[in-house]
């Protein structure tokens, strides 16, 4: 208490023009309509200035959650995608009622997606992986294939109760069957651990029309269900050892700032391995 009074005691002349100037002010605006007017519409503008800075704070803290709706509602869409259903090709429908896996639509599915957070990841290694937040509980597998938001990503290496390791396709060892989308012609997507901004695709033969620009795609070999975004050819280089074309690539990906993927499940996949190594026995 006795600070207070010290302090009145020793700005009260100006606290005491102060009181006044308001006073003044209030007096000023109170009777005179001009005055008013004028001081209304300042007021106005600021308090709508105000509001807006307000409510571009408040959202851009609501962004996260916004962003969680967008992917959840995302991966509803893209599980009802035509091409997650593929039906055998037999004329004997009725037959493979009993043995294959249906939706209610009565429609064969092939793959499901489920999405992830990603919470780990580099691209300046020879061999980069990505971790995810999702793993064995989570119905995560390896061998299941990863997509972001704009194209291929990788392949699920190893799994946790509640985590998995994904091969990128910035990995020496990564080998993703591609076409280009103009010509049909397929190939092989590598990564040559130098540069990650860009891959190559090999086993381009030189008698293909491929220029700069043009679109890839995962092809029907793939792992990957066909015709998801790869890249884009930056380069066509000329091999002198072959008679192909060595092609680079720029993914579709930007892998330095991935933060959100869809892991996919190929819910025909155990089906088609255990035929195929039957046939490898033989």
């Amino acid at each position: 208490m006795r600070n207070l009074f010290a302090f009145i005691r020793r700005y009260f002349i100006l606290l005491l023009f102060l009181s006044l100037e308001i006073y003044s002010f209030y007096l000023l605006f109170r009777y005179n309509q001009f005055h008013r007017a004028a001081y209304m519409d300042v007021a106005g503008e600021w308090t709508g200035k105000l509001e807006a800075k307000a409510q571009q704070f408040t959202l851009y803290f609501s962004l996260k959650k916004e962003n969680e709706a967008l992917r959840h509602r995302l991966n509803i869409l893209q599980n009802q995608l035509s091409q997650n259903f593929q039906a055998p090709d037999t004329t004997a429908g009725t037959l493979a009622l009993d043995t294959i896996r249906i939706d209610t639509l009565s429609q064969f599915r092939k793959y499901r997606y489920r999405e992830a957070t990603v919470v780990n990841n580099s691209v300046n290694l020879p061999n980069n992986f990505i971790t995810l937040h999702r793993g064995r509980l989570q119905e995560i597998e390896p061998g299941m294939v990863v997509i972001g938001p704009s194209g291929v990503v990788g392949v699920v290496l190893d799994v946790s109760d509640n985590f998995a390791t994904v091969m990128s396709m910035l990995h020496r060892q990564s080998r993703i069957s591609g076409r280009l989308k103009k010509t049909g012609e397929m190939g092989r997507i590598e990564w040559d651990g130098a540069d990650p901004r860009i891959v190559q695709m090999k086993d381009i033969s030189k008698g293909t029309q491929v220029k700069p620009g043009d679109t890839i795609l995962t092809s029907q070999y793939s792992d990957f269900p066909a015709n998801l975004m790869i890249g884009t050819v930056q380069k066509v280089i000329a091999e002198k050892s072959s008679n192909n074309f060595l092609l680079q690539v720029k993914p579709a990906t930007d892998f330095s700032k991935i933060q959100n993927v869809f892991v996919i499940e190929n819910l025909q996949r155990a089906e088609q391995e255990e035929l195929e190594n039957r046939n490898k026995e033989k």
